[in-house]
């Protein structure tokens, strides 16, 4: 599992995108402007991933599920991808619990 940085084309904001081995996007960031709040997001993702109490899970209006981390001051910092089973996002939540703390980091703007 990795986080990757990258910059929009759009906007020139920066955004992390946490990758499992497969390489399925499993949480996503908000834009930065600076790269460094980028950097600040990837690290507190890193450390609220350890605690269940920082995971929301949340039904669609279609019927999927999905999930939000957030940091103790209750500010998402990741959101996730669309699961068609709770199962399937409580997975997703496991393995981000399991493997984000540990992840390596690719800044593809480097």
């Amino acid at each position: 599992m990795k986080f990757e940085i990258y910059q929009s084309e759009k906007n020139k904001e920066y955004y992390f995108r946490l990758k499992a081995g497969n390489g399925e996007n499993i949480l996503g960031s908000e834009g930065y402007k600076a790269k460094s709040g980028c950097t600040n997001g990837i690290e507190s993702v890193m450390k609220n991933a350890t605690d269940e109490h920082h995971f929301e899970a949340k039904e669609a209006k279609n019927g999927k599920w999905h999930f939000n981390l957030k940091a103790a001051n209750g500010q998402v910092i990741g959101s996730s991808q669309l699961y068609s089973t709770k199962a399937g996002m409580q997975k997703g939540i496991q393995s981000v619990m399991k493997n984000a703390p540990e992840a390596s980091i690719d800044d593809t703007t480097a």
